[in-house]
């Protein structure tokens, strides 16, 4: 039996649609398929990312997403194309890192060793650490004994190191509770506002997805759809996610 999400009446409705758009086309991907272990993971994906979008990435647990993330950055085998415009440069923030509650080194430490390695210098570590509102005090504190949300200000603070124009998320606030999940949120919309970066973002909130989103893209391993949050309705993401929502909230600002 085909996939839900094969039906034409999606794919007419939403998948694929052609917007005019007079602003750089940052990333381009062409039928993408990546395999892993033998098992079809991302399936003939095609999109086009513009300069200064807010891509959200959504979809059921397993269903490709940091996958394909990791596929973006060069880090597993695929087929098709990917073509990233000439001098983007990437961040990565991943959904989490584990740390040893006793390793001795700071966030400084740390940030110092990513600035020698790029050969940046150092007064870079000052900049990002305003930008995401980390103070010395926080720098200075082993990395083992920050908290959930201090850690992940880190992760930016790491990821913003080099001056990267796109920014690649992998579900940020996964292990947050909601107070410091709405600060994450509006600290990566800040900095899309004020830095102008391009934003690739995992996430589960669809509040945050028609809040701050230009584009959707949705993957459930058989089939994917691209297009604008407005464009989203209950029937295509209950197709998407294989069942009923157990509530459906639009709020679109």
């Amino acid at each position: 039996m085909p996939s839900p999400l094969a039906t034409p009446s999606l794919k007419d409705h939403f998948l694929r649609k052609n917007f005019k758009n007079v602003a750089k086309t940052i990333l381009t991907v062409k039928n993408l398929n990546v395999v892993l272990n033998r098992q079809s993971i991302v399936k003939n994906l095609d999109l086009e990312v513009n300069a200064g979008d807010n891509l959200a990435i959504i979809g059921p647990n397993g269903s490709g997403k940091t996958v394909f993330l990791k596929t973006l950055l060069g880090l597993l085998p695929y087929e098709g194309e990917i073509h990233w415009a000439s001098g983007t440069k990437l961040g990565y923030v991943p959904q989490k890192v584990d740390v040893d509650l006793h390793l001795p080194l700071t966030l400084e430490n740390l940030l110092e060793a990513k600035a020698e390695i790029l050969k940046i210098p150092r007064t870079e570590i000052k900049s990002v650490s305003e930008i995401v509102n980390l103070s010395l005090e926080v720098l200075q504190t082993p990395v083992g004994h920050l908290s959930g949300g201090q850690f992940q200000k880190a992760l930016f603070c790491f990821a913003l190191l080099g001056k990267p124009n796109v920014l690649l998320f992998d579900e940020p606030t996964a292990s947050l509770d909601q107070l410091a999940e709405e600060h994450i949120y509006e600290l990566i919309h800040e900095l899309q506002e004020k830095q102008k970066i391009t934003v690739l973002i995992v996430s589960h909130d669809l509040n945050i997805v028609y809040q701050y989103a230009t584009q959707v893209l949705c993957l459930n391993k058989e089939r994917f759809c691209f297009g604008r949050p407005q464009d989203l309705s209950p029937e295509i993401l209950e197709k998407v996610y294989g069942a009923p929502l157990k509530y459906y909230q639009h709020e679109h600002v």
